[in-house]
């Protein structure tokens, strides 16, 4: 460590806050217990407390603040979805990240990059021109875009791909962007705590208890809590939690893997995604290329890597982007994507009243954290869905009205 930030960090001149309050015991009740401390719980928290006055708010976690799915991504952010409900829903999120660093006085290193999701084939050149025609009818800024555009943003990339799946063009989203994952899910909880919402970590939800079918606490494992309004944002343990309750869901669960590579000097401002190739990769501030595949085809809830998985991956890479032959892979991680249907989450009120899900993210909930934050508070609050999430109802897979996104899930994210 550089000796002058070391005087620094001493230095009695320069005091430093502490992030979070050190909590103390669990209140016998609160007005709303969320289970989850990642993005979208804490995001929750920030904006019962912060819009709608809530701020009697206990967030529970098994873990530590952001250690589920919020710090195992790739934290790319984009809304050139498919559906109208999607790309609706995606904007807004867009635009709320674009402030998150005002709002948090913190610096969560958002940058926008421009994202290229890559077209192979005919039939992919088809979606792409689909997906630019619904996003500009939005309002996104989305176009398709052919070879020549694309091997003028990167001209290090090797547009034939071994000779394997030839580029034809790419759906181009230019405010596609990436942040640091930890970074927002600290903002969040800094904000949530600075406004009176406890933030319990190393605590588990052992039961959910209910009386005449709706919510009336939560049994952890350092004691009851009661409270009328539970919401769970769990992301790979929804299972567990909906069990309690006794409420089937449509999700599944499949590890979705990813790998960083040794720091290198910047070369790649845009974000590139292959479906075909099932790639997408992106450069961090500070050089490293996050990398990340498609879903492991197997459901299995757990957190493990792969050796298969990097080399699949890094093979992939090669054929694209020739020069990284001899790049050195320094970690990989895996997250358990919590997987619809439809590619679209669930959201919102559930059948047993007191009782609020934000769900069925898969491989594409950290883009949506801070539309997550502000939708799941509103419902929380008057007790009813947002207009922006009705599309995404628990009961739509009963009624049969799914919302569509596979087409713009691209290959993990």
């Amino acid at each position: 460590m550089p000796w002058r930030l070391l005087k620094f960090g001493l230095s009695d001149r320069h005091p430093e806050p502490r992030m979070f309050t050190p909590p103390g015991p669990l209140k016998s009740s609160y007005d709303v217990v969320i289970i989850g401390a990642g993005g979208h719980g804490l995001a929750s928290a920030y904006y019962l407390a912060r819009d709608h006055g809530i701020t009697n708010v206990a967030v529970i976690e098994q873990g530590y603040i952001g250690g589920g799915n919020t710090g195992r991504n790739t934290t790319i952010i984009r809304s050139n979805y498919l559906t109208p409900e999607g790309v609706k829903f995606y904007d807004e999120s867009v635009r709320l990240w674009q402030d998150l660093s005002t709002d948090f006085d913190l610096n969560l290193f958002y940058s926008t990059r421009g994202h290229f999701t890559l077209a192979h084939t005919d039939a992919s050149m088809r979606t792409m021109r689909w997906r630019a025609e619904v996003n500009k009818h939005y309002g996104i800024d989305s176009e398709l875009v052919y070879p020549d555009f694309i091997q003028k943003a990167v001209p290090s990339m090797d547009m034939r791909c071994a000779g394997h799946a030839p580029i034809l063009g790419a759906l181009y989203h230019a405010p596609g962007a990436i942040a640091r994952h930890d970074a927002v899910a600290w903002g969040y909880g800094r904000g949530a705590d600075m406004r009176g919402v406890e933030i319990h970590q190393q605590t588990r939800v052992l039961d959910i208890v209910t009386q005449g079918g709706r919510v009336t606490g939560v049994k952890t494992s350092r004691g009851d809590i009661a409270c009328g309004k539970v919401l769970c944002a769990v992301a790979g343990s929804t299972p567990r939690i909906l069990k309690m309750l006794g409420l089937r869901s449509p999700i599944y669960i499949h590890p979705l893997q990813a790998m960083v590579s040794e720091p290198m000097k910047q070369w790649l401002d845009p974000i590139l995604v292959s479906g075909s190739l099932h790639v997408y990769i992106s450069q961090t501030a500070r050089g490293e290329l996050v990398m990340g595949a498609s879903l492991d085809p197997y459901e299995l809830h757990s957190t493990r890597s792969t050796l298969d998985f990097t080399e699949g991956l890094s093979a992939h890479m090669v054929e694209m982007l020739p020069q990284l032959s001899q790049a050195k892979i320094v970690r990989q991680w895996a997250g358990m994507a919590d997987m619809t249907p439809d590619f679209a989450p669930i959201m919102g009120k559930t059948p047993v009243e007191g009782f609020y899900l934000d769900a069925g993210w898969g491989t594409w909930g950290f883009k949506a954290t801070p539309v997550c934050g502000k939708t799941m508070s509103y419902t929380v609050a008057n007790d009813r869905a947002h207009p922006l999430i009705e599309g995404f109802a628990f009961d739509r897979f009963e009624r049969y009205s799914l919302t569509g996104e596979k087409g713009a899930a691209s290959v993990g994210h």
